[in-house]
Formats: structure tokens, C-alpha cells, sequence
């Protein structure tokens, strides 16, 4: 592996943090490494989002050692430490007991390096270094218990000791297999993965705030065809999704832009498993998943919507009238399922976008401001109530034909259709 190893790393903000606690542990007689996903991560020649530290100073020292900290898992030898402005998780070495919830140990015990890495979940996050000693190379020394280097260089992913026992500990360790497996691209080790399929139906009992955050973290990286490809492969993905297994090759969701929103993705997935939009059974999905994945309101919101747009985009583009055109075309989720429709149907999809330049094009432009609001008309002597709406409605219509241009005609527009109306 030392010949793969990057010869340069990312001097960031995070690392010169770590380096400097980990100096000034070392300073105070203890030992102390960079740990877990930051070696890993740095040995592949990734730049990592954070830095973690492990050490033999318990929190007590911790706190003592560094004036800005926070205790946030003590119980468990995790403490924060604020060094320049940078928040570093730093962690005793520990043994963990029993899983009895199956997500957190029941107790820990401060141990050593060596059973630090024993009670990590894959072998290549179990790899500590120390950066103080660059005698093996400019990241430092690294030190490997469990064989974590030769799966860096293998490119596999491989649980730590017996499978079936990480598995047993923690069942969100599955998922998080199949999103680090796709976001590496890397192989799932083959003990690991047969323990993985046979724990799959265990996944049922974790949380589903849990289930839906690791969700959401494949969906927001440009793997996450990979990743849901390895779900439905491990049938993983009746577990999540709490419907029956299905293999469903994800070619909807593979042709969204790398950016695309939470809600697209989701929504492309629902189609790759066969949905059909435009009936109820979109409005069902909705529901389970949202159960299923604890989505926000704004996520559940964003999900309905693109659905629901998709089949008017579809089917019903071509009817529309101005006014309506423009209003879908403004609506927060109409970029996001046309790009849905321009996998389906990508000459329907050109045809729709030249169609929103040409609209975008006139007087009053795509969305423009509306001329007068529910204050001008109660300053016409109109009294509030349900006609209100109705009649703004009506004249934003009227603004987005371009039949009025300015606030006197919208005025004068409002008078006349209140005494038509009765408003």
C-alpha cells in the first residue's frame, strides 16, 4: 500500500487543528492519533470534510488539557475541543460491552488503541496516524491493527473481525456499508456482505430517523445510482422502504444532474420501482415513505409536488393557457420534474423549456410581481373575505397575459370584476 499512498495531503484549518491537539496531548505524556474516516479518507487522496482524534486521556483530562471544550459524549470518552476556531471530536481509546438497542454499546470501558480499532465497523475505518512521526512518509505514521491497508489498495470494504458480530451490534451498519461501498467505489468483502443480506430483514427495528439520514446521505452524493443499485442487489431496499423487495435498476435516478434535490432523487427512485404518476398511487407513496424515511414536511411537500407536476408537465403542458404555463413554470419544483420528464421524454421535455423562454420573453416576464395586493383592495372599499383570493387570482392572470401593465389598470380591472362578481 505505501507505494499507492498520495505523496501530498490538504494542510486545511481541520488538520492543522488536529495536529495541534494531538501535539499537545503528546506534550502532556499521552498518546494520540488521527483516527477513523480522516486517515482513510486522506490515504485515498481525498480531502477530509473533518478530523477526529483518538487518545488515552480520558474527558477529565481532556477538559483540563484544553480551555474550549464541550463534553457532548463524555459517557462515552467523546469530547469536542475548539482549537482556532475549529470544533475536533476527540475520543478515548475504548472496548465497547453489549448492543443490547442495537445502536449504542451498553458500556465502554477506556482501553487501548488496538481494541479501539477491534470495535470499529470496516477495516478502513480503523486505522489511526500519527502525524508527528513523517519518518514513513509527509501524512505520518500509520498504524494498522486489522489489516486496513491492504483493503485501502484492494479497494474493499470488510467488516472489522466477525461480520455477524458488527452487524449484531449495530443493523444501520448495512446501510452504511452500501453508502461508503458506492461513494468509494469500492467492493463489498464477501463475509461481509453475505452477513449484511442475512441481517437485512433486521433493519426493520432500527429507527427510522436513522434509516432516513443515511438516505438522505446517499442521495446527496453523485454514487447514489451505485448505492441504490447495492440496496435493491442485498434487498436492503424492503427494509428502507418498508415495501416488498424489487429489483428495479435505478436508470432514472443514474440521469439526474450529480445536484439534483433530495425530492428529485426520491422521486426518481418511485419511478424506477415502477410508479405510475398521476394516479393515487403516488399520493400513497408519499405517505409510506414519508413514514418510512421520517421526512420533513418540506422533504414530504417537495416529494408530493414533484410527483404531482411530472404528468401535468406530461400531459397536460400542451392545454394549458398562458396564465397557467407561467405559474407552473414559476412553482419551486417545476425544475426539478422537468428534469424527471427529460429522462422520460426528452423531446417533450426541449419543447416545454422552449416554451418557458418564449413565455419568459414577454412584457410581464415569467413571475413578475403582482401590481396590487389584498391591501389596495380594501382600499377600493372591498370588504375581505373568500372572493378575495379568487379575485387576486384573477388579476395576477390578467398581469401574466399582459392584459394590464400597471397598477391603475389593475385597479380599475378590480373594480370590475368585484361588481361582476359580487366581491
Amino acid at each position: 500500500m505505501s507505494a499507492a499512498i498520495p505523496t501530498q495531503f490538504a494542510e486545511t484549518p481541520g488538520r492543522r487543528a488536529a495536529a495541534e491537539i494531538i501535539a499537545t496531548l503528546r506534550n502532556a505524556g499521552h498518546i494520540a492519533y488521527l483516527a477513523g474516516g480522516c486517515v482513510r479518507d486522506e490515504l485515498l487522496g481525498r480531502v477530509p470534510q473533518d478530523y477526529d482524534v483518538a487518545t488515552d486521556a480520558t474527558p477529565p483530562v481532556l477538559t483540563k488539557l484544553f480551555r474550549k471544550t464541550s463534553e457532548v459524549g463524555a459517557s462515552f470518552g467523546v469530547v469536542l475541543v475548539k482549537v482556532h476556531g475549529v470544533v475536533t471530536e476527540v475520543a478515548t481509546f475504548r472496548a465497547d460491552g453489549t448492543y443490547t438497542d442495537k445502536r449504542r454499546p451498553d458500556e465502554v470501558r477506556f482501553s487501548t488503541p488496538e481494541d479501539d480499532a477491534a470495535r470499529r465497523d470496516f477495516t478502513v475505518n480503523a486505522l489511526f496516524l500519527d502525524p508527528a512521526d513523517t519518518s514513513a512518509g509527509p501524512h505520518g505514521r500509520i498504524i494498522d491493527f486489522v489489516g486496513g491497508l491492504a483493503d485501502l489498495e484492494k479497494r474493499v470494504l470488510r467488516a472489522v473481525g466477525d461480520p455477524e458480530a458488527r452487524l449484531a451490534e449495530d443493523h444501520l451498519r448495512a446501510l452504511r456499508a452500501v453508502r461508503l461501498s458506492a461513494k468509494l467505489g469500492f467492493e463489498i468483502d464477501g463475509a461481509t456482505r453475505a452477513a449484511i443480506t442475512r441481517h437485512a430483514r433486521d433493519l426493520a427495528g432500527v429507527s427510522r430517523e436513522r434509516i432516513g439520514d443515511e438516505v438522505r446521505a446517499m442521495m446527496s452524493h453523485p454514487s447514489r445510482t451505485g448505492a441504490v443499485t447495492t440496496l435493491d442487489e442485498l434487498e436492503l431496499d424492503a427494509p428502507v422502504l418498508r415495501e416488498p423487495h424489487q429489483t428495479s435498476p435505478p436508470r432514472t435516478l443514474a440521469r439526474l444532474r450529480p445536484e439534483a434535490s433530495f425530492g428529485a432523487c426520491l422521486s426518481a427512485w418511485a419511478l424506477d420501482r415502477g410508479l405510475d404518476v398521476g394516479t393515487t398511487d403516488a399520493h400513497l407513496l408519499v405517505s409510506r415513505w414519508r413514514i418510512a424515511l421520517c421526512l420533513s414536511n418540506d422533504e414530504r411537500t417537495s416529494l408530493s409536488n414533484i410527483l404531482q407536476t411530472i404528468p401535468t408537465i406530461e400531459r397536460a403542458w400542451t392545454d394549458l393557457g398562458t396564465a397557467a404555463r407561467k405559474r407552473l413554470a414559476s412553482a419551486s419544483v417545476f425544475s426539478d420534474a422537468l428534469d424527471l420528464v427529460s429522462v422520460r421524454n426528452s423531446g417533450h421535455a426541449d419543447r416545454v423549456l422552449d416554451d418557458v423562454e418564449v413565455l419568459r420573453a414577454t412584457t410581464s416576464g415569467l413571475s413578475p410581481r403582482p401590481l396590487i395586493s389584498g391591501d389596495d383592495l380594501i382600499g377600493l372599499g372591498l370588504s375581505p373575505g373568500p372572493g378575495f383570493k379568487v379575485l387576486l387570482d384573477a388579476l395576477y392572470d390578467a398581469q401574466l397575459e399582459d392584459r394590464i401593465a400597471s397598477r391603475e389598470a389593475a385597479l380599475a380591472l378590480a373594480l370590475e370584476l368585484a361588481g361582476s362578481r359580487g366581491v
